[in-house]
């Protein structure tokens, strides 16, 4: 299974386990990791799973699609490296991938 590790604003990383097919919100939510709410349950539709992607890492994943573009477009303190995590498929490709949380999902 692949290592995700997420980095919290305050700079507490934690790295999980994700299984293959699940999304990367699934893996954190699975977790009880801090910083990530997904309240819509990962329908793209919340914005609440907000995090973002390490630069080494942002080219390895599909760009985001109309309705996360979105959806983006709501979050406070978005960067180029803003991703909704529940559109994000773990793959074997994404093992060792680091994302960070924003202060505003403390």
């Amino acid at each position: 299974m692949p290592n995700i590790t997420f980095i919290e604003h305050n700079g507490t990383s934690r790295t999980v386990e994700a299984e293959l097919g699940q999304s990367v919100m699934q893996a954190a939510m699975n977790q009880l990791l801090p910083g990530l709410v997904a309240d819509c349950g990962g329908y793209c539709s919340c914005a609440t799973c907000h995090a973002y992607v390490d630069d080494a890492w942002i080219s390895r994943i599909p760009p985001a699609g109309d309705d996360e573009k979105a959806m983006l477009e709501c979050v406070l303190h978005i960067e180029a490296n803003s991703r909704l995590t529940c559109q994000i498929t773990v793959t074997p490709e994404l093992d060792g991938m680091v994302l960070r949380t924003p202060i505003s999902q403390t």
